[in-house]
């Protein structure tokens, strides 16, 4: 994912418009890139991140933002349905 994507979550305050942007990290002492971090925004709001395992199934959310689980489970859904992530050199 080169730029962030917008995905409309619809909330019972309404739709609320997040971009999500996936962050590459070099590991310490490698030469390999961090994978499957991906950045929340809402507009100039900083929301945290979302970091899921190597394989895309168990995810933990930093919680700086004000989303809620449920909210932040339809995002991490969105995110694991949507992009693939692969380890780079």
């Amino acid at each position: 994912m080169e730029k962030s994507v917008v995905f409309d979550l619809d909330t019972e305050d309404g739709i609320r418009r997040i971009s999500i942007e996936a962050v590459h990290q070099l590991i310490p002492a490698t030469h390999m890139y961090a994978t499957g971090v991906f950045r929340l925004r809402e507009g100039e709001t900083d929301l945290g991140e979302i970091v899921f395992d190597d394989h895309m199934d168990e995810w933990e959310y930093t919680c700086m933002g004000n989303l809620k689980h449920p909210e932040v489970q339809e995002v991490a859904g969105f995110i694991k349905h949507n992009f693939k992530t692969e380890a780079a050199e």
